[in-house]
C-alpha cells in the first residue's frame, strides 16, 4: 500500500519508521499541493504533528483518504498545544485518530483512547510523551483496520474547545518558567491561575 506520511515533528518519527517497514512510505514535511497528491497517488495520507494547512483542493485530490493523529480527546482541545490546554482548561485527556475535513480537527472520529494522569507525578513534557506513545500504540494496534477502511467514522458531538498557537506563545515564558517542558503540572496550573487573576485585576483597575 502506498502511504503518504505528513509530519513536522520528531515525535512522529518512530511511527513513520514502523510504517515504513510495512508499507510503501513517502514522508513529507513541506507543504502539500493537489498536484503533489496526484503525482504521488497515495492510497492513504496520514498526518501526525504536521504544521501545514491542508487546503480544500488538496483534500479534494484524495477524498476520504486523509487521516490525522491528534493528542487530545476530541472534540476537546482542537487546534494547537492540546496537551497543555487539557490541563489548563481541565478537560478530558486522551488521543484521537480522525478523518480530515476543511475544519481544524473537526473531522469524523475513527479511534479514540482516554488517558488518565496522576498530575502530582507528571510534568508537561512527561504527559506529552505519554500521549505520543499512546497514539502510536492506538495506530499500530488498529493499523490493519485503518489500512483497509474497516472502521466506521462517527461524527464529533458537543461543542468542545479550540486554541490557537498564539495563545500559548503569549504565555509560554510565564508558564514554563525555568523548568521549561519539565514544569510540574501543579506548578503549571498555579502559574496559569495567577496570570488569569492578574488579568482580571488589570481589567478591574482600568
Amino acid at each position: 500500500m502506498k502511504v503518504l506520511f505528513l509530519t513536522s515533528g520528531e515525535a512522529a518519527r518512530p511511527l513513520a519508521g514502523w510504517l515504513g517497514q510495512r508499507e510503501a512510505l513517502t514522508v513529507r514535511e513541506t507543504p502539500l499541493s493537489a498536484q503533489d497528491v496526484a503525482a504521488l497517488a497515495p492510497d492513504l495520507i496520514v498526518s501526525h504533528s504536521y504544521r501545514h494547512i491542508l487546503k480544500r483542493d488538496v483534500l479534494a485530490a484524495a477524498p476520504g483518504r486523509f487521516i490525522n493523529l491528534h493528542i487530545s480527546l476530541l472534540p476537546y482541545n482542537r487546534g494547537a498545544d492540546p496537551n497543555l490546554w487539557s490541563f489548563l482548561d481541565d478537560t478530558p485527556k486522551g488521543v484521537s485518530i480522525h478523518l480530515i475535513d476543511e475544519g481544524i480537527d473537526t473531522g469524523a472520529i475513527l479511534l479514540q483512547r482516554e488517558v488518565s494522569f496522576d498530575e502530582n507525578r507528571e510534568t508537561l513534557g512527561s504527559s506529552y510523551a505519554t500521549l505520543q506513545q499512546t497514539i502510536g500504540e492506538l495506530f499500530i494496534d488498529n493499523w490493519p483496520s485503518l489500512r483497509d477502511g474497516r472502521i466506521a467514522p462517527r461524527s464529533q458531538t458537543g461543542t468542545g474547545t479550540f486554541h490557537r498557537a498564539s495563545e500559548f506563545a503569549a504565555l509560554k515564558d510565564a508558564l514554563l518558567g525555568d523548568e521549561g517542558w519539565n514544569v510540574p503540572i501543579p506548578v503549571l496550573r498555579q502559574r496559569h491561575r495567577a496570570l488569569l487573576s492578574g488579568t482580571a485585576q488589570g481589567h478591574d483597575n482600568a
